[in-house]
Formats: structure tokens, sequence, C-alpha cells
């Protein structure tokens, strides 16, 4: 069995009527903070299996169903494998002429370039302590 792909670097793109070029098999949807994320077919299978099995009877997890699943989308891709990001997810993440496209290892993530320089800003920033807090809530 292949190893799973490894989406990795920081990559500006200009957005026109069609996304970033991308390999066929992927599914965009909102992610937690405002921005996309795209998972591969595998990915996504074992994301959305932890999501479809959150409690029914909580809230919280009926709400976190219904913005994960409703904002799904398979990415249909054209010739040169760009895709459409369909315009409720584009409005969701503020998209508008300039995103940056995030490699997060098993996930890619489409942010606004003003969000995501925000985002990292805040990363970096924290960076020694946010390492240390993880690593307290590790397995």
């Amino acid at each position: 069995m292949p190893a799973p792909p490894v989406f990795l670097g920081e990559f500006d793109h200009s957005l026109d009527d069609k996304g970033p070029a991308l390999d066929d098999g992927l599914v965009i949807t909102r992610g937690l903070e405002p921005c996309l994320v795209i998972w591969d077919s595998d990915s996504w299978r074992a994301i959305s299996e932890r999501v479809r099995t959150l409690n029914l009877w909580q809230g919280d997890a009926r709400r976190m169903q219904r913005l994960f699943f409703s904002g799904a989308s398979p990415a249909q891709l054209d010739k040169l494998g760009r895709f459409v990001i369909p315009q409720f997810l584009r409005d969701y993440a503020q998209l508008t002429d300039e995103v940056v496209v995030v490699g997060l290892g098993d996930r890619i993530e489409v942010w606004a370039r003003a969000a995501w320089a925000s985002e990292r800003s805040q990363a970096e920033r924290d960076s020694a302590e946010l390492a240390e807090h993880l690593s307290r809530t590790e397995h």
C-alpha cells in the first residue's frame, strides 16, 4: 500500500474562476478557523468518520457535524488540475483575489492572504508556549 500523501509548504496564489492546481480525489470543506481545508480521500474518510460518530445527543456534536458535512464538496478538477471553489466556501473563508495555500501534512488549508498573515504571526509569536502546552497533551 502506498504511503499517504504529505502536503508541505506555503504558496501564494491568485484566485480566479479556478482554485490552485491539485490532484484528483480531494474533498474541500470549511476549516475551524476562517479558512478552507482540502483532504485527500483517505484522510477525508478518517476524519469524516470521527465527526460522523460524535454523540448525536450533544448539541455541540450536531453543530460540528452540520458545519463539517454541509460545507464539504468534492474538488472537481479541470484539465489543468485546477478546481472551482464554491462561492459559499469563498464567502466563509473571505477569499478574494490573493490566497495562501498551506500544506499541513495530511491536509491543505486555503487562507485569505491577510488572515493567513495574522494566523502565522500569532503562531510564530506563541510557538514556545504552543510547543510546551502540546507536549503535555501527547498520548
